[in-house]
């Protein structure tokens, strides 16, 4: 990671789809500049959503403008609920009307939602144009932006359809952190601890310390652990870039979380509050089968109670939970690949075939 100009720059070293993670404060007004030396064509089209668009359209387009780029804008429903192929066709079909061509360039300026459809309409869209993400959102900054996953979601469950495709640049700015909603802000959180609970001690115990600060949304703290979120992910994607090994364990809490989305229908949780859920689901299996004690469990327990997030899954039968486990897309033969902590910042893979035992352990279901 490199310090520049007053922001961090972490590297995403993928060979010719290498790009970089530009993080700091008041980096909106870099965009324009940004794609400049990004290399992109002089057509962008900027995908966002009311929310967003009201509070930052203007400065993106401004910035775009003063450097020379021909811009228009696409703007989506807000929420899970439009993550969805019919919301990708519309798009698709708007930057036809638009006149997009195969040298253009897509900015998504949003949280995850705008990242996943924005990057899957930029690699399907002409069979691919250029992609820049700009995470407005705390997950979409250390998690959704970055590392190339693409899609939307079908009735049946999350992210069943996509791509990996990776952008050109990521440019966080953490002064939009100011504006997000609380409940998006803690939603944000569940994926940071993600990151300690699995991969990172130290970063586990940042939070744990840093409480207060990071509820008053300290930028300081925020930037510092934004930057290390990012270099994991990085370092992670650069070994296992289309998820075949090693990237399955950023799925952390995400296995549970997502079949709680599915058939809670989606956006009656948020993706951290799924995702925060299914992280004390695993983390009390990971007990069950050896590989943590009860008070590493109890950490991570009291850590998201004290985030504000919830803990306690809702009351679907066991066999709902285990049909939507399946639907998963890890599911392999009627089996998980579950993701275990082994004690707090390390993991271990678990492969489960009866899941009805595992879902007891973890107490969902009834």
């Amino acid at each position: 990671m490199s310090e520049e100009a007053g922001t961090a720059s972490v590297a995403v070293e993928l060979g010719e789809r290498s790009y970089a993670i530009r993080i700091g404060s008041g980096t909106l007004s870099l965009l324009g500049s940004e794609c400049v030396k990004a290399g992109i064509g002089n057509r962008v089209a900027v995908i966002t959503n009311p929310t967003v668009g009201t509070l930052y359209l203007d400065a993106a387009m401004h910035s775009l403008e003063i450097s020379g780029f021909a811009v228009c804008v696409v703007e989506v429903p807000d929420g899970e609920e439009y993550k969805t192929i019919a919301t990708f066709a519309d798009i698709c079909g708007r930057l036809v009307d638009a006149g997009m061509d195969r040298g253009g360039c897509i900015v998504a300026l949003g949280g995850g939602v705008i990242g996943d459809l924005s990057g899957f309409a930029a690699a399907s869209y002409l069979r691919g144009v250029q992609f820049i993400q700009v995470p407005t959102s705390l997950l979409a900054q250390v998690d959704s932006s970055v590392g190339g996953k693409t899609g939307v979601n079908l009735p049946q469950g999350k992210n069943l359809v996509g791509a990996f495709y990776q952008p050109k640049l990521v440019l966080i700015d953490v002064e939009t952190l100011k504006t997000l909603s609380e409940r998006e802000y803690l939603s944000g959180m569940a994926e940071v601890l993600k990151y300690g609970v699995v991969l990172d001690k130290e970063l586990f115990e940042l939070i744990e310390n840093s409480v207060d600060l990071i509820l008053d949304r300290d930028l300081s703290l925020l930037e510092t652990i934004i930057a290390r979120c990012c270099r994991i992910k990085a370092h992670v994607v650069e070994m296992d870039e289309r998820e075949s090994g090693l990237r399955a364990v950023l799925n952390y809490g995400h296995t549970i979380g997502h079949a709680i989305e599915a058939l809670a229908g989606y956006g009656h949780y948020t993706h951290g509050e799924a995702v925060s859920i299914g992280m004390v689901a695993a983390a009390r299996i990971s007990v069950s089968h050896g590989f943590s004690k009860p008070e590493d469990t109890e950490r991570v327990v009291a850590i998201v109670k004290q985030l504000g997030l919830p803990v306690e899954a809702p009351k679907f039968s066991v066999s709902d939970y285990v049909a939507a486990l399946l639907k998963d897309k890890k599911a392999r033969d009627r089996g998980i690949k579950f993701i275990c902590n082994s004690g707090i910042g390390q993991y271990d893979f678990l492969r489960v075939t009866e899941l009805e035992p595992l879902l007891t352990c973890a107490g969902i279901g009834g």
